[in-house]
């Protein structure tokens, strides 16, 4: 792009509007060239309003976060129609998510001065009713995510203040109309609101109901707000498919303090409630900590002598501590070097990291050294850090599982467990001490939410990287012809939860493994041979002589290439692109290769 501008920095928040429109196809053209693990979504957007450019602006944001779209679009402001109605083209073409694009201008009526109050609760009662048969039809015919915008408040207030108070106000319509939105929300599965509400507020709801673009291009909202709306779509969307990042990786010096610790010395540096700079940086201390309530992993990478990194880290007013994070290289290395090491010793890909460094000249280093990294530009106000941080949705929830929220202790108890290898003389002496216990059965509804998530988000240890959806996996776990498996495991360290996945297709005396994944971070445990074992039990029961495995290379699952050859099976083919297919016959009894691992009887 012009004046080296990558495409990461015209698609991070803040966006340039105008370049984003203008160049949108060179954007798009650029994006397609990245060397990215793509999935492939069709999705559909029923449109209150016009919808043209909100299309072309959400694909450039789904394809950088490697999700290639396939778009259905209603004609102008059909979005009742095309949802309430038959439509044979809407049916064939197999939506992955529904997006409905409705705003304040499709509010069917506001109550009158006159209403009375049980007018008024009709009157809502009514344009809610609308909306919930829409996503009624829609689960029942289309089985799949609805996304749905709030609404944004009215720009302009007949009352003036009161309007938000009093039950006939439009501002109070609006108000308890999305409160309804909200309740539907809590209450039904894979319904996510898209909170334009809080959208137009942010971007300034003067310029985002500008009428001028309504009434000369029937556009419900500006068309500079067009990146601010289809990047928090792309959020929702990329966060249910499994695209969130997963860690923070933070420098130290004037990013998560004021100062320079190896210089001013700990008792210098700017933190704490005493002066407003130092509050500045406690509040972005406080910020990052809360991400471990969503199980974000905390890591520090710092040009620094260790001993002065963690005199900082002990700071008596910092709200972070060591014990907050679960590794801190604090040398005087590459910062990308370390950052790729710290990729590796977690098992997570370089690109599930979040650089955060105020030294512009760091993060230029990340993204030209590190494939696919991320290394937002937080400028160089620390009053803006937050602000950059979280308008860019890096770690936006659309679930949140017991899994997630014990994310970061499961990795530090991973840590502990490195370090108790190095005492023992062999690997298999080393397994033993761990105690390991694993559950392995069949997929049960309390865990589809979960074993949807890790479908969507698993890459490196994922033989056929198929996705699922929870309405898919809910019709496969009830489906006869499959055999499913989950695997959750435990050792003297703690519970790893659900880190083990399996689905087996039936075709008469034959089993397809469709799909087989587990957690990068119990890798090396020798849970692949414990759920294989109990695979292959369940296959003999169901009357299967043969298995077969297959292996579909990407860019991120080399490290599965020989799975099934370790596993014992036979290569039968192997293509030109890499796709290999193996056999196993399971008529006879087969030794099993588990040794180390405990499975609980069903």
């Amino acid at each position: 792009m012009d004046n080296d501008v990558t495409i990461m920095q015209i698609l991070a928040y803040p966006f340039d509007a105008a370049q984003i429109l203008a160049k949108r196809k060179r954007i798009r053209r650029e994006l397609l060239e990245k060397d990215l693990t793509w999935i492939d979504k069709r999705i559909v957007i029923l449109g209150g309003s016009t919808t043209h450019d909100i299309k072309e602006i959400l694909d450039l944001f789904l394809l950088n976060n490697g999700i290639r779209a396939e778009f259905y679009e209603s004609e102008y402001g059909q979005y009742w129609q095309d949802a309430i109605f038959p439509n044979a083209k809407l049916e064939a073409f197999n939506a992955d998510i529904i997006f409905i694009h409705t705003s304040l201008r499709n509010i069917t009526e506001f109550p009158k001065l006159t209403d009375s109050a049980e007018e008024v609760s009709a009157l809502l009662s009514s344009e809610y009713n609308k909306f919930i048969e829409i996503w009624e039809r829609l689960r029942s015919v289309y089985n799949c995510p609805i996304i749905q915008n709030n609404f944004e408040y009215p720009y302009w207030r007949l009352m003036g203040n009161r309007d938000s108070s009093d039950i006939r106000g439009r501002v109070n319509f609006v108000i308890r109309l999305n409160l309804k939105f909200t309740e539907y929300a809590q209450t039904h599965e894979n319904f996510f609101i898209n909170d334009i509400n809080w959208l137009s507020a942010d971007f300034g709801l003067e310029q985002w109901s500008d009428p001028f673009y309504w009434h000369m291009y029937k556009y419900a909202i500006a068309i500079p707000a067009i990146p601010y709306l289809t990047h928090n779509i792309a959020n929702i969307i990329k966060s249910i498919y499994g695209k969130n990042k997963k860690a923070f990786a933070l420098d130290l010096d004037n990013t998560l303090w004021g100062g320079i610790v190896g210089d001013d010395g700990v008792e210098n540096l700017q933190i704490g409630h005493e002066t407003s700079v130092g509050q500045v940086y406690s509040e972005f201390q406080e910020y990052i900590k809360a991400h471990k309530q969503l199980g974000v992993i905390l890591n520090v990478i710092s040009k620094n002598e260790e001993e002065n990194a963690l005199a900082g880290l002990n700071h008596t007013d910092n709200t972070l501590t060591p014990d907050d994070f679960i590794m801190i290289k604090a040398n005087w290395e590459p910062k990308s070097q370390n950052l790729m090491d710290m990729s590796q010793e977690l098992a997570l890909l370089p690109e599930s990291f979040v650089f955060v460094d105020d030294n512009p000249a760091e993060r230029e280093i990340i993204l030209q050294q590190v494939p696919n990294a991320c290394a937002p530009d937080i400028g160089s106000k620390s009053e803006y850090y937050i602000r950059t941080l979280d308008r860019n949705g890096f770690f936006e929830v659309t679930t949140l599982t017991t899994d997630d929220i014990k994310r970061g202790d499961m990795y530090k108890d991973n840590a502990a467990r490195s370090k108790l290898q190095s005492d023992f003389k062999s690997y298999g002496e080393y397994l033993k001490s761990l105690g390991m216990v694993a559950e392995i059965k069949p997929f049960i509804p309390i865990y589809l939410s979960r074993i949807a998530q890790l479908t969507n988000k698993s890459n490196q240890f994922n033989l056929t990287t198929k996705r699922y959806t929870q309405e898919e996996l809910e019709a496969v776990s009830g489906d006869k012809s499959k055999i499913t498996l989950y695997g959750k495991l435990a050792d003297k360290f703690g519970d790893n939860g659900i880190v083990a996945i399996t689905i087996g297709e039936l075709d008469s005396d034959v089993c397809h493994i469709v799909l087989w994944l587990m957690s990068c971070r119990i890798i090396k445990r020798d849970m692949e041979f414990a759920v294989m074992d109990k695979f292959i039990q369940q296959c003999q029961k169901r009357g299967v002589v043969k298995i077969l495995g297959y292996y579909y290379p990407t860019s991120k699952n080399g490290m599965v290439c020989d799975f099934y050859d370790i596993q014992g099976f036979k290569l039968v083919s192997r293509d030109g692109n890499g796709n290999k297919i193996y056999s196993l016959d399971i008529c006879n009894t087969l030794e099993r290769k588990n040794h180390f691992i405990k499975v609980m009887e069903e």
